[in-house]
């Protein structure tokens, strides 16, 4: 996965946690706008989630975090 998707993932979740808490969860599409304007990175991230790690389709943020943090 590219590192600016990497950070993304880092980012978005942290910001998760620190409004919603500890139990919030996440989907993939909670990296990107609600529109599909870049299909190739948003594919990369269904890829990883879904392919790769066969993770359900929420996860806990702290979960996500961890583990893209771990790869880093």
């Amino acid at each position: 996965m590219r590192q600016d998707l990497r950070e993304k993932i880092v980012s978005v979740c942290a910001k998760k946690i620190l409004s919603k808490g500890e139990s919030v969860g996440v989907s993939f599409y909670a990296f990107f706008a609600n529109k599909n304007d870049d299909p190739e990175l948003l594919m990369e991230a269904a890829t990883w989630w879904i392919k790769t790690h066969k993770l359900d389709h929420f996860e806990k943020a702290t979960k996500i975090k961890l583990m893209v943090e771990s790869e880093l």
